[in-house]
């Protein structure tokens, strides 16, 4: 495992990044309406992305057809927009990467369509708390396994499951660097956290079983049983002190 440790020029590049990247997805949660094709979110995320200088990691990585994944409901990650027309009560998880000056900020969030039932509301209440559970363990000089556990520790107890067949990642001049970040895990284990490092944290959480199961466009990942899965993630740098969030406006 080769984990790259990011100057402070490299880090600010990031941090301008990530700030397009979020001001992306508020835009999108924005724009969110019952009726809505998904494919409506992509053009909007490829029409904001080039506003604002920035470029799309996703669209043609490995075929992905699309500029942001658009999963929804029982879909966990990787959904590709299309025709599906959303519908008060659905959950959406919108997850996008984008790049400029050749460095790398990934976000996603989930949110509601129009009203939602408690349990979805709910679902997504602890998804969000335990993406902030993870990054408040992202310190110089712990470890990695601190995050995952931190996760796991906040989910689990509440009734849901952490999906662990996916997980958070490094990244920097690549979407996807080392080191993996499973979102459960034991505390004080796994490599030293240490100034420089930028992890990209994402809680994938289901009401049901963490078990999960692909779709026939080879892309889309589902919970295995059918149940509602919600998706929350930052990237991050570890600093002498608190980690900082790069994708934020």
């Amino acid at each position: 495992m080769s984990i790259i440790i990011k100057s402070d020029r490299e880090i600010a590049i990031m941090r301008q990044t990530g700030r397009i990247v979020a001001t992306v997805l508020e835009i999108l949660k924005e724009q969110l309406q019952p009726g809505m094709k998904t494919r409506e979110l992509d053009i909007i995320t490829a029409r904001e992305l080039k506003r604002l200088g920035a470029k799309s990691s996703s669209k043609g990585y490995q075929g992905f057809p699309a500029n942001l994944c658009v999963s929804v409901n029982d879909e966990i990650v990787h959904g590709i927009p299309g025709e599906r027309r959303l519908i008060e009560g659905d959950i959406v998880s919108l997850d996008l990467t984008a790049v400029v000056d050749g460095f790398q900020g990934d976000s996603a969030i989930t949110v509601g369509v129009g009203e939602v039932s408690p349990p979805a509301r709910l679902l997504m209440e602890v998804t969000r708390e335990a993406l902030y559970a993870g990054i408040a363990k992202a310190r110089s000089g712990g470890r990695l396994g601190d995050i995952s556990a931190a996760v796991q520790g906040y989910v689990e107890p509440r009734g849901y499951s952490v999906v662990r067949e996916y997980t958070g990642h490094g990244i920097g001049r690549q979407m996807h660097e080392d080191p993996q970040i499973p979102n459960f895990g034991l505390p004080g284990t796994g490599p030293m956290l240490r100034k420089g490092m930028t992890l990209a944290i994402e809680p994938m959480v289901n009401i049901g079983d963490w078990r999960t199961r692909v779709g026939d466009d080879y892309w889309t990942v589902s919970t295995a049983d059918g149940s509602l899965s919600a998706h929350f993630e930052h990237t991050i740098a570890i600093t002498d002190g608190e980690p900082e969030i790069l994708t934020v406006v």
